[in-house]
């Protein structure tokens, strides 16, 4: 038998102390320059892998990392918890009342995004030689498996891309996150179907039958009734004053197990569990801000760095390497993905300037596709160099997306917010004592600038769709906005309340700086821009100090006019 002993535990913290040191070292070394973390901790992993500690200085890697079956499987476990906790954050992340509101728009979306890709991938994946595949007789079901890998959007890393650059809160981001949460469910079933059918040889329709009914339904339960049910259990949780966050982080977590628990006896991996259940948690509205933050910070910070260090770990990445595999899997996985989303959005008629920045939000693969490729490799499923072109690809498309993005901001028209005030549309201070108070008061404000606007229809227009979602974007600013089909020119309005305002942010901070804008209905470029260039005006906390100490409204207009007088082509 196998015994825990000294040993083991000391080099268990070690590797743990090492690997979380370099790891969040160089992950915010890789964020200040504007590129996801995730290459920095596979990065990591590959230095102090097989591909270069193994082989410039085997011993001392074998040392750090033995081959031995209880240290292996202590920090595989580790890491495996890791990306447990990493579906169930992706799935806190997804408002899928948004994505159902959207109906139409984001399921065609989506729905293209994944057909396209699989499309694309099938025929080229099914060409491949038999030196890549592990079956080679199973070559339909292994095309089926990697087209539905390369389809997976990596929703994580376009979120935050949409949050860096402004543009979470506006109508853009609230289709591309809408698109994305349905895309995700999608592919998600559809992998966790395939995995069953290729760890099946012996899969036929009777048993296939069941897990895709078994799976379709429990997913069904969960985004209805289950996502009611966790709003009713959040709400009485906070009623009773249970302590928190401990309360619910509790609960978030054995609902996790539970759902995974469920997904796993069905017939599909753990993996979606989780991700349900995060979707079912992040509906409730009790669920508190403080809550959703220690649930990330604790992912993020601890957990997916040493899943991603582990990736790096397992192979030897320039041994494996393809490079014409790689550039197909990647050329297929980002063509595929974005002309997928561009084929949906101009179904839909989304407006020409915007299919271009929605497509690109769903090109990367990035986190979830390497996910799926090392639960295909621990299945052998698929070879190494399989494998290592999967991860090229999502590292590629994840590190290409944000200058990739910008690039495509920067050929727009620039705009200068401050042309569209004027000192009957400042409001100093601002006597609103709730988010509705202060919306209407600041819809008054453009009505009054605009001949013939009525302020009620801006108004409920505006306080709608801030039901939808909300337009807190932290640091104590609020753009409420609303586009409709009565107004020619853009108004905007800023009022500025001392107290502070619960706007249910992001940071659950209290809202000081309010900005109102409504546009046209087909001016959706000029929206966007405006409140991009407006989002980032106020980022700097001296800018937002400088507005704080304006004594009235004309000296806000003036202080207002200064920041945002500046165009920005990054916006």
């Amino acid at each position: 038998m196998h015994y825990l002993d000294a040993s083991h535990i000391f080099i268990f913290l070690a590797q743990l102390f090492v690997l979380l040191l370099c790891a969040r070292g160089l992950g915010e070394l890789f964020r200040r320059w504007k590129q996801p973390a995730v290459t920095a901790e596979l990065l990591v992993g590959i230095v102090l892998g097989p591909t270069i500690l193994g082989r410039f200085s085997p011993g001392f890697q074998a040392a750090l990392f033995p081959h031995d079956a209880i240290q292996q499987g202590m920090f595989e476990t580790v890491a495996w918890l890791g990306v447990l906790f990493l579906l169930l954050d992706t799935g806190l992340e997804i408002d899928f009342s948004i994505a159902w509101r959207q109906r139409g728009k984001a399921l065609a979306i989506a729905a293209t995004d994944i057909v396209v890709p699989m499309a694309l991938a099938f025929p080229c994946v099914y060409l491949l030689p038999d030196s890549f595949l592990v079956q080679p007789e199973r070559r339909i079901l292994f095309s089926l498996f990697m087209a539905t890998v390369v389809s997976i959007s990596a929703m994580p890393i376009a979120v935050r891309c949409l949050h860096d650059l402004n543009l979470l809160k506006t109508d853009l981001g609230f289709l591309a996150v809408s698109a994305l949460a349905v895309n995700d469910v999608i592919g998600w079933v559809l992998f966790g179907i395939l995995l069953g059918l290729f760890t099946n040889p012996a899969a036929t329709a009777a048993v296939v039958a069941p897990v895709l009914l078994g799976t379709v339904g429990f997913a069904a339960f969960v985004l209805t009734l289950g996502r009611r049910w966790s709003s009713h259990l959040f709400a009485a949780i906070k009623a009773r004053h249970f302590p928190e966050p401990a309360t619910s982080l509790t609960v978030t977590l054995l609902l996790g197990l539970l759902f995974g628990a469920i997904t796993q006896k069905l017939g599909v991996h753990a993996l979606f569990g989780f991700f349900l259940a995060g979707i079912a948690v992040g509906e409730a509205k009790s669920l508190a801000e403080d809550t959703r933050r220690v649930i990330s910070q604790m992912v993020y910070s601890v957990f997916v760095p040493l899943f991603f260090v582990n990736v790096g770990l397992k192979i030897d990445f320039i041994a494996n390497f393809h490079l014409g595999l790689a550039l197909l899997i990647a050329a297929i996985g980002i063509g595929g993905r974005y002309f997928g989303t561009w084929l949906g959005a101009t179904l839909f008629g989304v407006p020409r300037v915007n299919r271009h920045l929605l497509s690109i939000t769903h090109a990367p693969g990035g986190i979830m596709e390497i996910v799926v490729a090392l639960l295909a490799l621990e299945c052998g499923l698929i070879r190494a160099p399989i494998f290592v072109a999967v991860v090229f690809g999502a590292v590629f498309s994840s590190v290409v997306l944000g200058p990739w993005m910008a690039r495509a901001l920067a050929h727009r028209r620039a705009v200068t917010p401050a042309q569209f005030l004027d000192e009957r549309a400042v409001v100093a201070p601002l006597a609103a004592e709730t988010r509705d108070d202060a919306i209407r008061r600041l819809a008054a404000a453009v009505a009054a600038g605009a001949a013939g606007a009525a302020a009620e229809p801006i108004a409920n227009a505006a306080l709608a769709r801030e039901r939808e979602f909300g337009t807190g974007i932290g640091h104590g600013v609020a753009i409420p906005h609303v586009r409709l089909a009565s107004l020619r020119d853009p108004l905007l309005a800023y009022g500025h309340s001392a107290e502070g305002l619960d706007w249910d942010a992001p940071d659950a901070e209290p809202v000081h700086h309010v900005f109102f804008l409504a546009s046209a209905a087909d001016a959706a470029d000029l929206h966007v821009q405006i409140l991009a260039q407006i989002a980032r005006a106020l980022e700097p906390a001296e800018n937002r100090r400088r507005l704080a100490a304006a004594r009235d409204g004309r000296e806000a207009l003036a202080t207002l006019r200064g920041i945002l007088a500046a165009p920005s082509s990054a916006a």
